[in-house]
């Protein structure tokens, strides 16, 4: 468990993504029973979707959620607070207690975690190399909130039309990206990234979403990397969320504990 854990702690606080259920108003469940239109040019599916971008200052968030790779499984709850734009803190729990904090900022991802008495300092670039695919602060934000990791409005795309939903592709010699859509209000239902090469792919699908105080969030998601052999699968379910509240960001390594490197864990 010491292993899985270690692992999973990063996989967990860099992968999160939203499932809200806002304990101040009653849910509305959103479904899409439309089909796609094959005469919408690629930028006007962007430009529909970013119509659903969120407004808010800080978000405060508890979750449940469920790791599992090949070898074992390990299920957590988890605090998440975002300051949006600057920082975002994570504190993962097992059966109650607190065995993990993580603090990520545009610069860099700092995480500690109580089982082996371990700390980690790291920038993006390492991580990218060990998560198979770019990472910078935005695209964690975005995960969190539901929204493309990357922005759709810089990049040339072609469209399909697949399952009744709108498929954008971004495809070079290295990087095959996939993004899709379902049609009524354009939410986003998954994105993929696949590197054919290196036999890496990370997945985030999108299964629900409901409105909160207007404001349209996903309700589940599954979220799958493969880097060769190695497959891991986490599933997420938010608990309760509440907006644009003070929070605080409280982080500090306790004393002896032992900083690790990427290559270490």
């Amino acid at each position: 468990m010491k292993k899985c854990l270690g692992v999973s702690i990063l996989v967990f606080l860099l992968w999160f993504a939203s499932a809200l259920t806002l304990v101040s108003c009653k849910a509305k469940a959103i479904s899409s029973e439309g089909s796609a239109n094959k005469k919408l040019t690629s930028n006007k599916i962007i430009e529909n979707n970013y119509k659903n971008k969120k407004g808010f200052s800080t978000l405060n968030i508890s979750a449940g959620a469920k790791y599992r790779d090949e070898k074992s499984s390990q299920s957590v709850s988890a605090e998440i607070k975002i300051k949006k734009d600057e920082k975002i803190l994570v504190i993962i729990r097992v059966l109650g207690f607190p065995v993990a904090k993580a603090l990520i900022t545009p610069d860099k991802v700092k995480y500690y975690e109580k089982i082996n008495n371990t700390y980690f300092e790291g920038d993006y670039q390492s991580l990218s190399q060990w998560l198979g695919t770019d990472l910078d602060f935005n695209k964690v934000q975005n995960l969190l909130i539901g929204e493309a990791i990357d922005d759709l409005s810089k990049s040339v795309f072609t469209n399909d039309i697949i399952n009744k939903m709108y498929k954008l592709s971004n495809n070079d010699s290295i990087t095959e990206k996939y993004f899709f859509f379902e049609p009524d209000q354009f939410l986003l239902k998954d994105q993929q990234i696949i590197q054919a090469q290196k036999e890496q792919m990370f997945e985030v699908n999108y299964s629900n979403f409901q409105e909160f105080s207007n404001t349209l969030m996903p309700s589940h998601l599954d979220i799958n990397a493969i880097q060769k052999k190695d497959k891991t699968n986490i599933s997420i379910d938010y608990r309760s969320v509440t907006f644009n509240e003070e929070v605080t960001f409280p982080y500090s390594v306790p004393e002896g504990y032992e900083r690790i490197f990427i290559d270490k864990i």
